[in-house]
């Protein structure tokens, strides 16, 4: 798939030693605060950015994210505002974007649809946390079609055995949650967290990612040389609420 290739050629850069990945909530604090955030985020060297279309109901998120959720939906952000927005960005910057959302959003729009139009767009992934592989029959078909690659999670309670079917089914790299739990909590990194990653890392041929709490440099440091990606959500949206957008170019050039 696109996105793997993509991915194997951002490692194999000898001044790489870990990818970036940021997380935005579309629409929040508005579509405008959005687009100097990623621009902002691109020149600093992110590597792939989350786009979150908000739903009323994100499961995975900790507070900062759900409230961030229900501020873009009571602003009217759309899934159609969400997916022209969208476009945009994947044509005025040359990294990959990604979709995270809840599966709803994609029964309502129509899952082909909603395939064909993110293609359409440029869209390299999605990440879709409330939906299993018993259940996408069709969502894992209709990625394989269309080329965008599904990012399947592993979690600190997933046994070896969950790892490799899981892995059966993702494409372009494996999320890997830093522990129980939802996003926003700063990770404690310990030997259990080493254990689990080692595990993570034997389970799958996939590059892996890591998030959950991922907030200053020292994370990003100590997961160079255990992980392929560092993902940096809640820190970002925290930064913008209390100092704006500007804040973020010279956060993210700090993080290598």
């Amino acid at each position: 798939m696109e996105l793997s290739r993509q991915i194997k050629t951002a490692l194999a850069d000898p001044d790489r030693k870990i990818l970036l990945m940021t997380h935005i909530v579309l629409g929040y604090p508005s579509l405008e605060t959005n687009r100097r955030v990623i621009e902002q985020m691109v020149a600093n060297g992110v590597d792939l950015i989350e786009m979150q279309i908000p739903f009323s109901e994100p499961m995975a998120d900790g507070p900062v994210i759900v409230q961030a959720n229900q501020e873009a939906i009571e602003q009217g952000i759309t899934v159609r505002g969400c997916l022209d927005f969208a476009e945009e960005m994947t044509k005025t910057h040359p990294i990959p974007f990604l979709f995270m959302t809840y599966y709803n959003i994609l029964f309502k729009f129509g899952v082909e649809e909603f395939f064909k139009k993110a293609r359409e767009i440029g869209i390299k992934g999605f990440i879709i946390p409330d939906l299993p592989p018993e259940e996408g029959e069709e969502f894992f078909a209709l990625s394989r079609k269309y080329d965008i690659a599904p990012i399947l999670i592993f979690a600190p309670t997933s046994t070896p055995e969950r790892m490799r079917e899981l892995s059966r089914f993702s494409r372009g790299f494996i999320y890997c949650a830093a522990r129980k739990g939802v996003t926003g909590r700063q990770t404690d990194f310990d030997a259990g967290f080493n254990d689990y990653l080692r595990t993570c890392r034997a389970s799958t041929d996939l590059p892996l990612a890591v998030g959950f709490g991922i907030s200053r440099k020292e994370d990003v440091d100590y997961l160079t040389g255990k992980a392929d990606i560092a993902v940096i959500g809640t820190r970002t949206i925290n930064l913008v609420n209390e100092q704006g957008a500007a804040a973020v170019g010279p956060f993210i050039a700090g993080l290598r």
